[in-house]
């Protein structure tokens, strides 16, 4: 069951103590980070989605002393470890970065971001979707990322975005494995690039929380917490639950000019290029959590529409898993 989006929006998530919650940046604009050195992001490698690669299910390290998988899942993880080095060694891998910070509000369901803090001169509008699937229990909010920013009127808060890969090279080595019929070889150096990308994102995001935006500058979390997502603040992805549309991308890509500054593209269906890339924007609220948007109605397609400059038709195509009608 959906509620109208008129009622959802009268329950919208809403920012108490306004202006006492903005962090302000040390840092506004945006900072390319390149090559990034591969050996510092070695220790944040969540390991777990790498044996789902291999169709081994299980979390690391438990998996190690599964009675049925843990024999497989040693061999593979010392292997791992050898093709890891030769990676870092061999020069041919490199991890790029590129992330900015912008001053931004929220106006209604969308967040506006400005060239700087007077709030004149906006350079972007980030589309955000709210939930429209009842809730059970009546208290709980309608949630869109907008939420997670200030209104215009209650003063200047921000925004991060970032766009990050470590798959720089990575076809030239996956092609030489496949010119020596090395299936196995390619697979994995594939697998390694996703996990030093992911790790790559957790770093740099540790960075910005720490160093660059540095609202948590005290923060001392060991790799599993950053995996169970300890911290404050979120990085959600367009294309995931909480910002289903992958055209925001588009967005993101021209507020950090990526194509420009980090070896990535945009396909024309706004997947990443290569595909050992990560992106997505950075929300400080203490209160931001990850959500999924899940069911939406005609009435919020033909909003999102019209906030875009879309046709019903393309709002349908590209919300399509969302549409609940």
């Amino acid at each position: 069951v959906l509620v109208p989006l008129s009622a959802a929006r009268a329950k919208a998530w809403k920012i108490t103590g306004a202006g006492a919650f903005v962090a302000k940046p040390k840092f506004l604009g945006v900072k390319v980070l390149k090559p990034y050195p591969l050996e510092e992001l070695v220790p944040y490698i969540d390991w777990t989605p790498f044996f789902h690669t291999w169709e081994l299910q299980g979390q690391y390290p438990r998996i190690f002393d599964d009675p049925k998988k843990g024999t497989e899942a040693r061999k593979l993880f010392a292997d791992a470890q050898k093709h890891l080095a030769d990676l870092l060694k061999g020069g041919k891998l490199s991890a790029e970065a590129v992330f900015g910070i912008f001053p931004a509000n929220r106006v209604e369901d969308d967040i506006e971001v400005y060239a700087d803090e007077s709030q004149t001169k906006t350079i972007a509008v980030v589309h955000s979707l709210r939930q429209q699937a009842k809730k059970e229990n009546v208290t709980d909010p309608y949630l869109a990322l907008a939420d997670f920013l200030a209104p215009k009127e209650s003063g200047t808060d921000y925004v991060g975005a970032f766009t990050v890969t470590s798959g720089s090279g990575l076809d030239a080595i996956a092609k030489e494995f496949e010119k020596n019929l090395d299936d196995y070889g390619s697979i994995m150096a594939k697998a390694l690039a996703d996990r030093l990308a992911e790790a790559l994102a957790e770093r740099l995001h540790q960075r910005v929380r720490k160093e660059f935006w540095g609202y948590a500058p005290d923060e001392k979390l060991p790799n599993e917490e950053l995996i169970r997502e300890k911290y404050r603040g979120v990085r959600p992805a367009p294309g995931y639950p909480a910002c289903p549309d992958h055209t925001e991308k588009a967005t993101l890509f021209r507020l950090l000019d990526a194509e420009k500054n980090v070896s990535i593209k945009l396909t024309e269906s706004f997947a990443m290029w290569p595909a050992a890339a990560v992106s997505g924007w950075y929300f400080a609220h203490p209160e931001s959590r990850y959500f999924g948007v899940g069911k939406i109605g005609k009435d919020q397609v033909e909003d999102y529409a019209r906030r875009k400059g879309w046709t019903l038709a393309a709002a349908e195509k590209w919300l399509g898993p969302n549409l609940g009608y």
